[in-house]
């Protein structure tokens, strides 16, 4: 599988990028799309860094065959992208607008006539804002509503898509958005937090029973997986580790994949979980054909207890933010260690921990095909003087971690494809537009797009199959 300074992925190994729609499409109002929990959120003062909202983003909803044609030289065999649920129904609820489906249905006729196979994802994240009104993921009949509409794409694009994915990243959907407030809709809440948890995997089993009604394409949901360590062997550090473990990973893999909740954390948000009815953890294990896992950093997790000891130890640790409801109820802090590289987002660069989640994942939850589907870095682009965008940083990082997946391989992972996040600069959420992931650059006044070094770079990767190895 390697020769000549580099790595050989197997045959097939499917090379994609990914998106999401409200971080590029744009054109909130138009073709009947309602409003989501997103454009509330990022429309409520002091959400969002500099203001910044998703009304216009990358424009990719006016620039759908520019977008195409930029997919298709990047030469890549697989897209993902989301699709907007308030575009397919602007109230959450009844009959398809059949104007939101036409948009999607010129993306996969567009990728397909380019030959490259659409991945979509159902939910990445914006809820319309008129089931959030009624409750929205702390409400079990948001649930059956997203198995509604679940079945509206599937009876609409149906084959035509090459791989349906039907949550992105719960985790934030449910902590991010319900506990922390960080995310839309911006509660702090850890009941609430705990009923979307469950709500959202229970929508997820509803929706796969509808996926598999209409359609013989693969279905998976994709997770962004921890891989959490401890600080120290102290029985604080390992505790507070464990739970951290529990609320990023085992709330999410045990009732997909063992159709349990962890006792321990049952036990440790005991009065506070919310109720699981008979059948419910039946219907979020159902057999899955893939698993998609997003990873960006690894995780090094401590006591609150002990910051001074992890000072000590030499760590980086950062109090500085208010404690949140999840991290005093954890009693857990997050650390960096000093002369570990980060990129603009503080995260730390660490690939051979790619390497280690997916091999734990193999080893105690699944042997599904697992496929990348999100993977990148935050990088401070900017348009040099020859007009380039010269993101070395970035570049390196893809290195690294494409040969983490190899390395996986090697070690019996059976790791079917790699989306690179993302296809072009966008929205980056609470960040607003200070964050660019993109190896497109945007420039966000005129919508123009430029390639950067890295777009050459996986451009290479994709028509070669391999990596070069780190030097």
């Amino acid at each position: 599988m390697s020769g000549n300074g580099m790595r050989e992925f197997p045959p097939g190994f499917v090379w994609g990028a990914a998106t999401a729609s409200y971080q590029i499409e744009g054109a909130v109002t138009e073709d009947g799309r309602g409003p989501s929990i997103w454009d509330t959120f990022s429309h409520t003062p002091g959400k969002v860094r500099h203001g910044d909202t998703g009304d216009v983003a990358c424009d990719h909803f006016h620039r759908l065959d520019e977008d195409l044609d930029l997919i298709a030289e990047l030469g890549i065999d697989s897209y993902r992208f989301s699709i907007a649920w308030p575009r397919i129904q602007p109230d959450g609820k009844g009959p398809a607008n059949s104007a939101g489906l036409d948009f999607y249905r010129r993306l996969v006729g567009g990728l397909r006539d380019r030959g490259i196979k659409p991945a979509a994802t159902l939910y990445h994240w914006d809820l319309p804002q008129a089931l959030e009104d009624a409750g929205g993921w702390r409400v079990r009949d948001t649930s059956y509503r997203f198995a509604e509409y679940a079945a509206l794409c599937v009876e609409s694009l149906g084959d035509q898509v090459g791989m349906w994915i039907t949550l992105n990243e719960p985790w934030c959907s449910s902590w991010l958005g319900h506990a922390y407030g960080y995310h839309a809709p911006g509660h702090r809440d850890l009941g609430a937090a705990l009923a979307a948890n469950h709500h959202l995997l229970l929508g997820h089993g509803l929706a796969v029973e509808a996926l598999r009604a209409s359609t013989s394409a693969p279905v998976g949901i994709t997770l962004n997986l921890a891989n959490v360590r401890s600080a120290s062997q102290h029985e604080d550090d390992l505790r507070a580790a464990r739970l951290v473990d529990g609320v990023s990973n085992r709330l999410f893999l045990d009732p997909i994949f063992r159709a349990q909740y962890p006792v321990d954390m049952v036990e440790h948000f005991e009065g506070q979980m919310p109720t699981i009815e008979e059948g419910d953890l039946t219907e979020i294990s159902r057999t899955l054909d893939f698993l998609g896992i997003n990873y960006y950093q690894p995780t090094l997790v401590g006591s609150r207890d002990r910051v001074a000891e992890h000072r000590n130890a030499g760590y980086l640790v950062d109090i500085s933010r208010p404690a949140t409801i999840v991290d005093e109820s954890l009693r857990s802090v997050g650390m960096h260690r000093p002369g570990v590289d980060r990129t603009p987002m503080e995260w730390e660069i660490e690939p051979d921990s790619l390497r280690e989640l997916l091999v734990n994942v193999r080893e105690n939850y699944t042997e599904l095909p697992i496929y990348i589907t999100e993977n990148g870095c935050a990088n401070d682009d900017y348009v040099a003087p020859d007009g380039g965008i010269h993101d070395e940083e970035r570049t390196r990082y893809l290195i690294g971690h494409i040969g983490a997946v190899h390395d996986a391989i090697s070690a019996g992972v059976d790791v079917r494809g790699y989306f690179v996040w993302s296809l072009m600069d966008n929205f980056e959420w609470s960040e607003g537009y200070s964050r660019r992931f993109g190896i497109t650059w945007v420039d966000y006044d005129t919508g123009r797009r430029v390639p950067k070094d890295s777009f050459r770079f996986y451009q290479g990767v994709a028509s070669s199959n391999s990596v070069r190895r780190e030097p």
